[in-house]
């Protein structure tokens, strides 16, 4: 019996010595799996602060990619981005289905010679609203609207009073008498109203609804010019619907794209400088960057400046009393223009080498040089006017914004790809027109699903953000068929006048969507009213930069622009 107690303890004594070095092993291991498992820190900006964070082995990285500390050497060593391209694309530069699609902007036969349409004594005047590529769209929207009246449309007059501060009339930017002349069969104009007995007559002021559809105009203004003869519109702003009949689509794209012309002397130092670039590149980017200080305190976001950028930012917004922002919303949203450095890794990302030579086209840069270091780092080769020119060639444009603008404008349409930091109207006007003329590559940034991405990069390898950069930019590079007919603003998807080659016939994208019966080809006369669905009251819920706003008929109204608290400067700082 003693020897058995004995032999029990001797056998039990082992098992428990055992019992705790087990337990030891299991915590050791859930520990170091706790470790590799933990969560990456969580920046508020894609450009990532640096901090001290513990060192590990070139092992233990390789196996957390997915999370886990780590340093800032470690982060950039992941995301590493090549010196070169990784891969060549051979559609950088455009797409393989471009040559199937071409502009077709003439009218039906039914659409009726000026010369027969025109009323006598009935002229209609506008004052466009804005910067030069707002007004564009307002003097486009004329053209149609004085068709629509069957009336005498005068030369518009442009803002001389908004934001830009710009005094150029209209013939010191467009020529005046190409714009009348290519027209002559669409609408009579005329440079100035002609007066009674040599006697000026006082035009009779009103304003239209935001997108006011043919039978509005009809309805609302017609009855008016009847009794008046000589009406004037005032901040001529889309106050045209965005859907029409095809022949006065049609004559939208005349308008945009073969009427309005720019002076000689800007169309010259256009073409300057984009020759200029083509010597240096025989492909080369336009970027119209959009960081300027005003656009950056209006957008309400933080772009990673710390508090000084709060701080000088925070002073701009102060100008609009409505204007509460919401920083982190705003990215999520994706209604922030991208960072220059953003700009920079989406486009190496894409494919465009380092070497690729980039014109950026933009006003102010906010933080100047120190801001364009990081797209500097990965494309060397930044031009803009005043880089690739001299103060002398510049002289006659630099202190006229508008003028400045349009040379930007011919230097960004002629380029191989354009790159586009937000939806403005310049970005919508160059989008629709790159379509028109063979569906030039044409790039804006997804920034709602790319900025997570950035967020999130240094946790992951260049292989794999450009993959994903890849698959968010679908649908997003100016391809053919991107966007469905009718949606979207008409000035940046004509879809209309645009037909596509199939089995050598040119059909139309959009004959089965806006022609319809009666409406297809008809000719606007007298009483015509097309025989709408929708749209009755002017609207369109396709655009979102442009709200409808109640019917205004204001015998008093002056042409100044209506800038107030509770109409900030919002078109003006995006027009351009």
């Amino acid at each position: 019996m003693v020897q058995s107690r004995r032999r029990g303890g001797n056998y039990r004594c082992p098992r428990r010595a055992a019992l705790p070095a087990a337990a030891l092993l299991l915590f050791l291991l859930a520990a170091v799996a706790l470790l590799y498992v933990s969560p990456p820190p969580v920046s508020d900006h894609p450009v990532l602060a640096s901090s001290r964070r513990r060192r590990r082995s070139p092992h233990a990285l390789l196996n957390s990619l997915g999370g886990g500390s780590m340093d800032e050497s470690e982060r950039r060593e992941i995301f590493r981005v090549p010196t070169n391209a990784s891969t060549v694309r051979d559609d950088l530069w455009g797409s393989k289905l471009a040559s199937k699609f071409y502009g077709c902007s003439n009218s039906s036969s039914k659409f009726l010679d000026s010369k027969n349409t025109t009323q006598p004594d009935r002229y209609l005047m506008i004052v466009t609203s804005g910067g030069l590529n707002q007004q564009r769209t307002g003097i486009i929207d004329a053209v149609v609207a004085a068709r629509i009246l069957n009336a005498t449309l005068v030369v518009p007059k442009l803002d001389q009073a908004s934001f830009w501060k710009d005094s150029s009339n209209f013939s010191e930017i467009f020529d005046a008498d190409w714009f009348i002349s290519s027209l002559s069969k669409d609408v009579k104009i005329v440079k100035e109203l002609p007066g009674i007995g040599g006697r000026h007559r006082a035009p009779h002021r009103m304003r239209v609804p935001r997108k006011c559809t043919e039978r509005c105009y009809l309805n609302r203004v017609l009855p008016a010019l009847l009794k008046k003869h000589v009406i004037r519109l005032t901040k001529f702003d889309y106050r045209l619907a965005n859907r029409l009949q095809t022949d006065l689509q049609k004559l939208r794209c005349r308008v945009n794209y073969h009427a309005l012309r720019f002076t000689a002397p800007i169309q010259e130092m256009g073409q300057k400088l984009t020759q200029r670039m083509r010597k240096r590149s025989k492909y080369f980017i336009a970027l119209h960057l959009r960081f300027e200080p005003d656009m950056l305190a209006f957008s309400g976001c933080y772009y990673g400046g710390g508090e000084k950028e709060r701080r000088e930012l925070g002073a701009l917004r102060k100008r609009w009393k409505g204007l509460h922002p919401n920083p982190e919303k705003g990215r999520r949203q994706g209604r922030c223009p991208l960072t220059p450095e953003e700009v920079g890794l989406m486009l190496r990302a894409l494919g465009y080498s380092k070497d690729v030579h980039i014109y950026v086209a933009s006003g102010e840069i906010y933080g100047g040089t120190r801001t364009l270091a990081p797209l500097k780092a990965l494309f060397p080769n930044l031009h803009t006017k005043e880089t690739i020119s001299s103060k002398e060639e510049l002289a006659p444009f630099s202190k006229y914004s508008s003028r400045m603008a349009a040379l930007d404008f011919i230097v960004c349409d002629e380029s191989d790809a354009f790159v586009a930091n937000n939806n403005g109207n310049m970005a919508k006007i160059l989008a629709g027109r790159r379509r028109y003329f063979g569906h030039k590559r044409t790039i804006r940034p997804n920034a709602k699903r790319l900025y997570p991405l950035f967020l999130n990069r240094a946790n992951m390898s260049w292989d794999a953000f450009s993959s994903k950069v890849h698959m968010f930019q679908k649908g997003f590079m100016g391809d053919p068929k991107e966007l469905r007919p009718g949606r979207g603003e008409f000035h940046e998807n004509p879809s209309t006048c645009i037909c596509e080659r199939t089995d050598d016939k040119a059909k139309s994208r959009n004959d089965q969507v806006l022609d319809s019966g009666s409406d297809r080809g008809k000719a606007i006369g007298e009483p015509a009213v097309p025989n709408y669905t929708g749209e009755e009251v002017g609207e369109s819920d396709d655009d979102e930069d442009a709200p409808a706003e109640k019917e205004v008929i204001d015998l008093e109204m002056d042409d100044e622009p209506l800038v107030g608290p509770d109409d900030p400067e919002l078109e003006q700082i995006l027009s351009d």
